[in-house]
């Protein structure tokens, strides 16, 4: 039984720790927070609780793989998982179109709005299908599947969508309500291919979110990582990897106490990984994303208002343009809000949160971080944006006009206390057009028994890859263990022969 240990409390950590368990071995996740769960995660803010991470939950349908992975790590088994009408409603000039988790919904509503549009609008939906086709998630029960011939088919279509940007898609279309419903939610710069992996996650009942959110879903992982046996210490900072003759042998923590591991698992930002903790040079598979530019690194800022629950006026996200003096002041185009009456749990009753949800590109990441060394101006700063926020939110919504009770903002320089990420992400790198996404290697060159189980190995990032990392980083150690066995029971020189280190 091998002792490893994991640096990281997040979902890459905590799916580490549980396949561990799972197989066998014994693992100590090593958490700087006083509560695991990383990104994952919610407060409370006056009796009203803050949900930090999930808007949609990609996996939540059975017949998916990932599905069974969520089951695995705690997340979904024996949970309610809410679907709303649809994922997000956007306007323009006072007409709408929403993400409805109905497919021929969204086609016969945005042919309405368009029929000028009718062609283009018939080979996007085209194309989500067979999507959803690739995903399992197709046909009239969410739970169909492309055969071989099928997907071979797709594929020249789909690949014409990697190669524009969801900018470039939406020129393709005339009328300004569709581009900007097909913009808004990602913005101009991702891969197209990413928003129709979007759309085919909502409409095959695939992105649905698990009761209680993020942290009532952190808190289930946990529990079931330590109810296999295995252990989470809190507030334990990880400061060093130790290393002799490549092989990592135990990790010095802020707390000036020492462990010894058999394995370690990082799940942190690979800044931290080889800047601090390792001590050596990125390798150049992750120092290539780092320096290219259009696998640019992005994060957000975040209001949180309470209200009553009867007068939210809107269902899911609610996404809409703004006036060109506060799209100066707050940096976007839009203003995306969402609430949460679907949870009773979050707010006294008759009372709901309402959140918003501003996204930034690196550079204005990095102004949050640098303006958070003074604390006067930041806690200002934070106080515009909220007041901005809210005065556009009564705007649109009158019923909403005094009646908004501020709770909280959070900024990039909160990811970045909180995480340790650079410039404040909350996934990896954005994935651009032309991009096919892959997984980076665990492997750390120069320590053979350190492995990487971090979100940032594969663009975007975000809960899915995590769950997946942290396994894959479980199957790495589990290879390296059998390697041992046939160094025991084969002479040195035959064990080099296939490739076992001796």
């Amino acid at each position: 039984m091998a002792k490893i240990l994991i640096i990281g409390g997040g979902v890459a950590g905590l799916s580490a720790g549980i396949y561990a368990q799972i197989a066998g071995h014994s693992a100590t996740i090593c958490e700087r927070h006083s509560v695991a769960g990383g990104n994952l995660t919610g407060w409370t803010r006056r009796g009203y609780t803050i949900d930090n991470c999930i808007h949609w939950l990609t996996g939540t349908n059975a017949s998916t793989d990932l599905y069974k992975t969520w089951c695995d790590l705690g997340a979904l088994e024996k949970v309610k998982v809410y679907y709303g009408e649809s994922l997000y409603t956007y306007e323009y000039n006072g007409k709408t179109l929403s993400l409805y988790t109905d497919i021929e919904r969204v086609k016969s509503e945005m042919i309405s709005v368009s029929k000028k549009d009718e062609k283009e609008i018939l080979q996007f939906i085209k194309a989500v299908k067979a999507i959803m086709g690739f995903m399992g998630i197709g046909g009239k029960n969410k739970s169909s599947g492309l055969n071989l011939f099928q997907k071979i088919a797709s594929l020249p279509e789909l690949i014409k969508y990697n190669g524009i940007s969801t900018g470039q898609l939406a020129e393709r279309f005339y009328h300004p309500l569709i581009r900007g419903f097909l913009i808004s939610l990602l913005g101009t710069d991702f891969s197209a291919s990413a928003l129709l992996c979007v759309f085919a996650t909502v409409c095959g009942k695939n992105g649905g979110v698990p009761e209680g959110g993020s942290m009532a879903m952190a808190q289930r992982m946990v529990s079931k990582f330590t109810s296999l046996g295995g252990e989470i210490l809190t507030g334990k900072q990880a400061i060093k990897i130790n290393l002799k003759k490549g092989v990592a042998h135990s990790v010095d923590f802020a707390d000036n106490t020492q462990l010894s591991a058999d394995y370690v698992v990082i799940t942190t930002d690979p800044q931290i990984a080889f800047n601090q903790l390792l001590s050596s040079k990125m390798p150049s598979c992750f120092s290539r994303l780092y320096n290219n530019k259009s696998m640019q690194r992005f994060s957000g800022y975040h209001c949180a208002f309470a209200c009553d629950s009867q007068r939210v006026p809107f269902k899911g996200d609610y996404i809409f343009d703004i006036s060109a003096l506060y799209r100066t002041r707050l940096h976007t185009n839009y203003l995306i809000l969402r609430e949460f009456t679907h949870e009773k749990s979050f707010a006294p009753q008759n009372r709901t949160v309402i959140q918003s949800i501003t996204f930034c590109n690196e550079s204005d990441a990095r102004q949050f971080i640098e303006l958070k060394k003074d604390e006067l101006s930041y806690y200002n700063l934070k106080r515009k944006i909220a007041a901005d926020v809210q005065y556009l939110i009564g705007e649109k919504f009158p019923q909403l006009k005094g009646n908004l009770q501020f709770l909280d903002v959070w900024t990039p320089a909160t990811y970045n206390r909180y995480t340790g990420a650079e410039v404040g992400s909350f996934m990896s790198f954005l994935l651009p057009p032309k991009a096919i996404p892959k997984t980076l290697p665990n492997k750390v060159p120069g320590a053979r028994n350190v492995f990487l189980a971090t979100q940032w190995q594969q663009a975007p990032g975000g809960l899915p890859i995590a769950a997946k990392v942290g396994q894959l980083a479980v199957q790495s150690i589990l290879k390296s263990e059998a390697q041992k066995s046939k160094t025991f029971f084969f002479p040195r020189k035959q064990a080099n022969k296939v490739g076992v280190q001796g």
